[in-house]
């Protein structure tokens, strides 16, 4: 009788570095503050390594470094190896780096011989000085050591045994790892896959890392390459972020090594099954900090990821989630989407309506009358697949169930363009709403830094009876979109906002008027909102 062993999975490390090489998004700019509540986050998720930043590159950096950062996580600081001519114990730059409160180090070092004579104009010697010096002298105060070998895949294909030899250095320096970089994003994932496999005669996979940026969309694949080579840390940033087209997406990465077979069978990641249901929210969270409005297309975590929006898909989809689901929503926080449009069939309507919690039988008339309605209204330019609010209002309408909480009789916007009493020019928007509420007649004035904000401001300013209900209303994003050309053109507007409970909703509103179309999608917010809080109860 033979017994069967099993092997014990592999540990594979991550290291996000999206305060640093995220920070370098077109765009993006960390505050301090910022840099905590995104270390915390990251830290939560139960990743490796955070890499905080650049001490003494800048006092934002500098300051985060000051003080000790209470993470499970590695935190780490980055810099650069000590210059030719002087010794780490001598360096500025290695100095800010040993004073930093950091659990670990990662020191970047250049690996093609063409960046050694151009960049720095040191020797290939210097360069491996560098290298050594600085991670034997970091190792001693302590820390853990990792080196970046810049463009080390270009350099590879240069200058093969250079590259090696700048590898090699760091490890026999006493590097815990040595980090394979593609630089410039234009390797391929063949060609990541044979040269990592060629760097682990020299450097023990075990010790390897990979840090990918995505010029051509394969960051994510040549993460997984180098893994497959032997490279045994991957990093990356969340969302993506990071210089030029971005960095290997650890919103990406992370799932497909919990959930797919050929990763999760053979690996062992920090991040547990429980904590992968907290990714969508980490996510948006890091997208609201950067107010920025999140990828709804991004794998996993995108809020279409899991949307079906033809009506033979919808019907299969709701039979069985795995005809078009490669992975169930729920593992990552996500949920699914049965969107309705003109493309829509009763399936899609009847699955929507579920969702946004009304209950109708698949018999019921007023089925096919919400999908005669939507598709007559998406024929004007409505959008209801990325507008569920409105969507829940027009079917809550058609069956006769959204009170008259109140009535908007006219409203009036004016824009003028003056210059101030310090002679700046300046634009000046101011609205006025003349809603009715029961018996009531209320008129409201507001102004704002444009005549949409002016009418928000107007609109929500005195509401009589139902004011209460709407004191905690916030407008959180706001979308245009021309659907033809010309001045005027037909607009679609769409309108995200939230409530002090955190719950958001979209509403959408058309017109060849921008400020009516806004409108439309602020009335429909309210609306929402005072029938979502039983307001007409």
């Amino acid at each position: 009788m033979t017994l069967e062993t099993t092997t014990e999975p592999e540990r594979l490390y991550l290291f996000d570095t999206t305060l640093r090489d995220g920070a370098q998004t077109t765009g993006v700019d960390f505050s301090l503050d910022d840099k905590r509540k995104i270390a915390a986050l990251l830290d939560d998720l139960g990743l490796d390594y955070v890499e905080g930043g650049y001490p003494g590159a800048n006092p934002t950096d500098t300051a985060l470094f000051a003080e000790k950062r209470e993470l499970n996580a590695r935190f780490t600081a980055f810099g650069m190896t000590k210059r030719a001519g002087r010794s780490a114990a001598n360096d500025p730059g290695v100095a800010a780096l040993l004073e930093a409160k950091a659990d670990a180090i990662c020191f970047v070092a250049k690996a093609w011989d063409y960046h050694v004579h151009v960049a720095l104009g040191a020797t290939l010697e210097e360069n491996l000085d560098s290298i050594r010096d600085s991670v034997s002298t970091a190792k001693a105060r302590g820390f853990e050591v990792l080196l970046d070998c810049e463009h080390f895949f270009d350099g590879f294909k240069a200058n093969p045994d250079y590259a090696l030899t700048c590898a090699k250095a760091a490890y026999e320096a006493g590097a815990r790892w040595v980090v394979l970089c593609d630089t410039n994003g234009g390797t391929l994932p063949e060609e990541v896959e044979a040269i990592v496999r060629q760097v682990t005669a020299v450097v023990p996979g075990a010790h390897l890392g990979i840090h990918a940026h995505n010029d051509t969309e394969q960051a994510v694949a040549n993460s997984l390459a180098a893994v497959r080579a032997g490279a045994r840390q991957i990093q990356g940033t969340l969302n993506g972020l990071g210089e030029r087209c971005g960095n290997a997406n650890l919103t990406s990465l992370i799932p497909t090594l919990l959930l797919k077979p050929g990763y999760a069978d053979r690996f062992r990641i920090g991040v547990s099954a429980d904590k992968l249901t907290h990714l969508t929210k980490a996510s948006r969270k890091l997208d609201e900090l950067l107010n920025r409005s999140p990828n709804r297309h991004a794998p996993y975590v995108g809020a279409s990821a899991f949307a079906t929006k033809a009506g033979i898909h919808a019907s299969a989809v709701l039979k069985e989630p795995e005809t078009y689901e490669h992975v169930p929503p729920e593992t990552v926080g996500n949920r699914r989407h049965v969107l309705v449009s003109e493309q829509a069939g009763k399936s899609n309507v009847l699955a929507e309506l579920e969702r946004v919690g009304l209950t109708v039988a698949k018999d019921d008339p007023r089925v096919i009358r919400i999908l005669d309605e939507v598709k007559e209204r998406e024929s004007l330019g409505y959008a209801y697949e990325g507008a569920d609010a409105s969507f829940f209002l027009l079917a809550k309408r058609v069956m006769g169930e959204v009170p008259a909480f109140f009535a908007v009789e006219r409203f009036k916007v004016s824009v003028e363009r003056r210059y101030n009493a310090m002679g700046d020019l300046v634009t000046f928007s101011e609205a006025t709403v003349k809603v009715k509420v029961g018996d009531e007649e209320l008129i409201s004035v507001a102004e704002g830094n444009g005549p949409v904000n002016a009418l928000d401001a107007a609109l929500r300013k005195d509401l009589g009876r139902y004011q209460r209900f709407i004191d905690d209303l916030e407008l959180v994003d706001f979308r245009v979109r021309i659907l033809n050309g010309g001045t005027g053109a037909v607009t679609r507007v769409l309108i995200e906002s939230k409530d002090g409970q955190g719950d958001t909703w979209t509403t959408v509103g058309v017109s060849a008027n921008v400020v009516d179309a806004s409108f439309q999608a602020l009335t429909d917010s309210i609306t929402y909102k005072l029938v979502k809080d039983g307001a007409g109860v």
